[in-house]
């Protein structure tokens, strides 16, 4: 019989007087990978933040090799080999790879307060080597790629000899390349005995990765097992408490004649090259490209908020000025960022003030500038009904409180406020769950109904496809080709993306068809 590492004893948790955890059990078993799943706001980052000391239950235990445990910090946590690696990374980018791993534990020369440099760079190679990170410790971590970072992360946990980590949607800005490293890595530290959560709304993944499942829905364990009995499907029914029969809404707006946004032989030294986009009234226009590839420049560009050299971008025919955000706000551009939380969103402010950003001049009077609160305050709960956004007090809850779906719509619904005509969507649904993506698709759909031009870039090809009637791909700051939706292909787009020909060399398909 396995041995059991961890275990959560009836763990439940309230915030606000609303439940967040209610009666949650499960175990952790000695070098296995346990995954956990669940929509946003289903309670795994609480649960989490509870193992790992940052918070503490309203009732239950936790018991840790074979005793009670009850960490009252962080601190607690990672002295009892528990580490936690955070979507959002833990680094300090204007330091080295070897003083990250070694900032809470630096070697000392002798007695002496002096950092034993030497020491604290032998052991970060060794580190390093283990992982088949091929890096300098002394190069600054501003200077890696986001799969080294995520390394030099694990590094760093490693270094405390924890024996439990904890992995909180670990790939979301990784490469196919990096992600795949990353498994391999994460399944030799479970084949050495160690013991890993792995949290992900990325299923296919946790498929391919995991020995067993938890399936969290509002704050409940639901089921759990070896992932053998949990096909996709299986997970996602269980997730949301329904039978989702299409991951996609069926598509019933069209596109008008009118052209919203054209950019023309638009040019950046090193980003961009020569590019050229319409998007019309009511259409969804996607762009895919690999990491690196000049898509989220280009929107950036777009919306004023960095310089291009060359080329022209107007607005229902009227020319935009190049690096005026305001100015395309006031055009009716909007722009949702991929980085959230970081420029999306006010993360230390009330909902309430998050969706009314961008519009406070529409409801402030010209004369005393005061803003009617009232009317805010109506317009702000009827976007936010309309969205279905889950909270408890529009007015005084934090944004930061929310679930990472929940704050995505908080960020669509800042720019609904404003009723745009071209609304640039980057990367909208990473990180979120599969029902809080349907309803981002929803929101889509009704836009585009409404007549509003979407430009949606993805890395996703699956989503673009059932979403876009056009589709843009991107490879090194140039636009390759461009696919309308009769010509949609997965295996196309990607060859474009990759820089191959449409077309199937002879070698390639013989290669394809089993041949010499």
């Amino acid at each position: 019989m396995a041995e059991v590492v961890f275990a959560y004893k009836n763990i439940t948790k309230r915030f606000f007087g609303v439940h967040a955890l209610k009666d949650v059990s499960f175990e952790l078993e000695r070098g296995r990978i346990l995954g956990l799943v669940g929509e946003n706001g289903a309670g795994k980052s609480t649960l989490m933040n509870i193992l790992g000391g940052v918070l503490q239950p309203d009732e239950g235990q936790m018991i840790l090799r074979g005793a009670p445990f009850a960490p009252k910090n962080p601190l607690e946590a990672s002295s009892a080999g528990i580490e936690f690696i955070h979507q959002e990374l833990n680094l300090f980018t204007n330091l080295s790879v070897s003083e990250n791993i070694s900032i809470s534990r630096f070697p000392c020369l002798g007695s002496s307060p002096l950092i034993n440099k030497k020491k604290m760079r032998e052991s970060c190679k060794k580190l390093l080597k283990s992982l088949n990170l091929d890096i300098s410790p002394n190069i600054l971590v501003e200077n890696l790629s986001p799969g080294e970072r995520q390394l030099v992360e694990i590094a760093k946990a490693l270094s405390t000899n924890a024996d439990i980590l904890l992995f909180d949607e670990p790939t979301t800005s990784l490469t196919a390349k990096e992600t795949e490293h990353l498994f391999s890595i994460m399944r030799s530290l479970r084949d050495e005995g160690k013991s890993i959560i792995y949290i992900s709304h990325i299923l296919g993944d946790v498929k391919s990765l995991v020995d067993d499942i938890v399936v969290l829905r509002d704050g409940q364990v639901i089921c759990g097992g070896p992932i053998e009995d949990f096909p996709i499907h299986r997970m996602i029914n269980l997730m949301v408490g329904r039978e989702i029969s299409n991951v996609f809404p069926e598509r019933h707006s069209h596109a008008k004649d009118r052209v919203i946004l054209e950019a023309k032989h638009v040019s950046e030294t090193g980003i961009v090259r020569d590019v050229n986009i319409t998007v019309r009234e009511g259409e969804i226009v996607g762009m895919f490209g690999l990491m690196g590839s000049g898509r989220t420049e280009f929107a950036r560009m777009l919306f004023g908020v960095d310089p291009y050299k060359e080329g022209s971008i107007t607005v229902c025919t009227e020319p935009l000025p190049k690096r005026n955000p305001q100015q395309s706000i006031k055009r009716g551009l909007a722009f949702i960022t991929e980085n959230r939380r970081e420029e999306g969103l006010l993360m230390d402010y009330p909902i309430l003030e998050n969706i009314g950003l961008v519009s406070l001049p529409d409801f402030s009077s010209r004369m005393t500038r005061m803003v009617d609160s009232k009317r805010l305050f109506k317009q702000a709960n009827e976007i936010a009904t309309s969205l279905r956004l889950k909270c408890n007090d529009l007015k005084n809850q934090k944004v930061k409180s929310l679930s990472g779906g929940n704050q995505q719509k908080v960020v669509i619904g800042k720019w609904l406020l404003k009723h745009p005509s071209m609304l640039i969507m980057d990367e909208p649904t990473r990180g979120i769950d599969v029902g809080a993506k349907y309803e981002v698709y929803l929101i889509m759909e009704q836009l585009a109904k409404e007549g509003t031009g979407i430009l949606f870039i993805s890395s996703e090809v699956e989503e673009l496809m059932a979403m876009c009637d056009r589709i843009v791909v991107w490879s090194q700051g140039e636009v390759m080709h461009e696919f309308e939706k009769s010509d949609f292909s997965q295996e196309r787009i990607m060859r474009i993306a990759f820089r191959q020909s449409l077309e199937y060399s002879e070698e390639e398909k013989a290669v394809v068809n089993g041949q010499d």
